[in-house]
């Protein structure tokens, strides 16, 4: 099998396949796996995203010879001079003929240090929400800002989002240099408002700002000029620090199901199965419900591959207890011995971005899903607007609504309490879902008690009508 590489120039070149570099070995001699970073790739239309994840795949031999031909073929068939690699994540019809991404493409390459899951985002602003989703698991987020035009609306309200997502590590690519003539002057001038786009947004993760060429491939893999003295892109992330260690956190297991099978080989078995979100569960430990003031020993921990001693985040397990405690689905699992419990509330305060056409209402009615429990909630107010042109809250009057893709603190009164962590600390158990009762469909993603640097939030408040009552006791 062959593969093909393009020069700078875009003139493709055919080689025999590159066999896969050999990973390092750790200290005892044994080939280590190379770490994982999970990577989201946003920025406005037309800024480059397609092609600058169509260069690092390419520049890291992740392209298949039959797959480039497919891209030569689609490029010649469109009247191109060179390669266009934006064809290989713009794969949904529309896109080809738009030049544009809609839906988010999820890619996997690999070098020696690092293995990536890459999502590229959508950059119009009516596709926001689809960046949102590709965003929310992401360990390192790229933002693409063509330094022609530098920091647009679009470009402020990514970043809002990865300060209110918390993604750890952003890097701000400033592309199209070779449009500009690599001009330093230029680069300086972008680099100094991306700065400070930076800082009213309260990015806490570290920021690295950063020249390139998707299109060439300068400072993507290959260096950059002389005069920019830091690392080319690929170089950048591959020595990114990995998240942070979720085992090391505090336990959180959010309840999926209460297993009783009561069969004839286990007539007594009970057990409350779910995803690990942060922390270690051992037998022997005494873990609670969070709604729960009694705790109970834990005896067993039951994983596909069978008992386990321990198990930690990431992992699906059932977990069984010497008492039979009143759990539910919803509940969320915590050991008792762990400081730093999770709040259990009925009125949830955070910061939402709305993902649904229209706007919300006076004391809209929703559901809210945060984590396996799903509950009636009326949103009672709407306290906060985030101005993406100056990149600040507003205080809204009681009129003010959010729109598509706005940005805005709630206060949300919920039928029944919910146990939820403030999202700064634990993104698993921080988060939930709006959701429209009528169709099922997700209208709005929040953080518990985010605020993207505002640290004052109005109260809700009392529901007085009938209706609304009758709605939250369902």
């Amino acid at each position: 099998m062959t593969t093909t590489h393009v020069t700078p120039t875009g003139r493709p070149e055919t080689g025999r396949e590159v066999a896969v570099p050999s990973r390092p070995a750790d200290a005892s001699g044994a080939t280590a796996a190379p770490e994982q970073l999970r990577l989201v790739v946003a920025g406005s239309v037309d800024d480059g995203k397609s092609t600058l994840v169509g260069r690092l795949l390419h520049d890291t031999k992740n392209i298949l010879a039959d797959t480039f031909d497919s891209m030569v073929a689609a490029s010649t068939s469109r009247g191109a001079d060179t390669v266009d690699l934006a064809l290989l994540t713009d794969g949904l019809r529309a896109e080809r003929e738009q030049g544009i991404t809609i839906d988010v493409a999820y890619r996997y390459f690999s070098t020696p240090q690092r293995t990536f899951v890459l999502a590229d985002t959508p950059g119009h602003v009516q596709y926001t929400r689809n960046m949102v989703t590709g965003a929310s698991t992401a360990d390192a987020a790229v933002i693409l800002v063509d330094v022609r035009h530098g920091v647009s609306a679009q470009t402020r309200r990514h970043a809002a989002l990865m300060a209110l997502l918390r993604v750890p590590h952003v890097v701000f690519a400033l592309n199209k240099m070779d449009a500009v003539g690599w001009s330093e002057e230029r680069f300086d001038e972008v680099a100094r408002d991306t700065r400070d786009l930076v800082e009213k947004v309260g990015l806490a993760g570290d920021v690295a700002v950063v020249p390139l060429s998707a299109l060439t491939g300068e400072g993507v893999v290959a260096p950059a000029p002389s005069w920019y003295e830091g690392e080319p892109l690929l170089t950048l992330l591959e020595n990114l620090p990995v998240a942070r260690d979720l085992r090391v956190e505090n336990f959180r297991m959010p309840v999926q199901l209460v297993i009783r099978p009561r069969t004839s080989d286990h007539p007594d078995y009970r057990g409350m199965a779910g995803r690990i979100t942060s922390g270690v569960v051992r037998v022997g430990d005494v873990v609670r419900a969070s709604t729960l003031g009694l705790g109970s020993r834990v005896i067993g921990i039951d994983t596909p591959t069978g008992s386990a001693q321990e198990a930690g985040a990431g992992e699906s397990v059932t977990i069984r207890l010497a008492d039979e405690l009143d759990v539910a689905r919803g509940d969320v699992l915590v050991v008792e011995s762990e400081a730093d419990a999770p709040d259990v509330t009925s009125e949830l305060k955070g910061v939402v971005a709305w993902l649904a056409e229209g706007s919300t209402t006076p004391r809209q009615r929703v559901l809210v899903k945060a984590g396996t429990k799903v509950v009636r909630a009326v949103l009672t107010d709407v306290t906060h607007h985030w101005d993406v042109e100056e990149s600040t809250w507003h205080p809204a009057d009681g009129a003010h609504s959010l729109g598509l893709n706005d940005i805005g603190q709630v206060v949300l009164h919920l039928a029944e309490p919910v146990a939820v962590d403030a999202y700064s600390r634990h993104r698993g158990t921080g988060a939930f879902l709006v959701i429209d009762p009528a169709s099922g469909a997700t209208i709005g993603g929040g953080m518990v008690g985010a605020d993207l640097g505002l640290g004052v939030q109005a109260a809700g408040e009392e529901l007085e009508e009938e209706s609304e009552e009758d709605w939250l006791a369902g």
